[in-house]
């Protein structure tokens, strides 16, 4: 955990039942709008990741772009979008997952990273870790190196954290949230 974590964590707003009864939803537009604690955030993964040769971040699809743009910016480093099905113009790979109500699938342009790439995989939390997971599958298919798979919020509870370091993934979130 980070430096500003108890100041992130804090600003994050929780929305009971939503999108549907029993699940308590992490809403991050609250750190957004606040200029100060925004700045925050991206520092804390602009110092986690300063000096590291970083090559690019791939932000998920679309809360993952918000964090993945300003840490690129910062790192001087590319910025590559892992989108949801469908999005990408050019030849892509599909990589399916399973949420916690359905399936889904992600995709990357086939030529979106060289090999050897040194890569930060950014979204916005981690729950069940099916995303993060599908998003990391695609990055290393097409010869990528993933330094490290990054989140604003963990919810240890549901798994994913777990499931991405079962794969051989490093992790870092900045805060966690016990619970669903």
């Amino acid at each position: 955990m980070t430096y500003f974590a108890d100041t992130i964590k804090n600003a994050i707003r929780t929305v009971p039942d939503w999108p549907q009864p029993g699940v308590q939803f992490r809403d991050i537009t609250t750190v957004l709008q606040d200029r100060t604690t925004f700045r925050k955030l991206i520092d804390a993964f602009v110092h986690r990741y300063h000096g590291h040769e970083i090559d690019a971040v791939a932000a998920v699809d679309a809360r993952g772009f918000i964090i993945g743009s300003a840490l690129a910016y910062e790192l001087n480093a590319g910025l590559v979008l892992v989108r949801k099905k469908g999005k990408l113009p050019f030849h892509s790979l599909v990589e399916d997952y399973k949420l916690e109500y359905g399936t889904a699938s992600v995709e990357l342009h086939e030529d979106a990273f060289k090999p050897g790439d040194r890569v930060v995989l950014v979204d916005d939390l981690i729950a069940t870790g099916g995303t993060m997971l599908a998003a990391a599958r695609l990055i290393r298919r097409v010869g990528a190196d993933i330094v490290e798979v990054a989140a604003m919020i963990d919810l240890p509870d549901l798994g994913g954290s777990d499931k991405l370091r079962a794969e051989d993934l490093n992790v870092y979130t900045v805060c966690s949230f016990e619970g669903d």
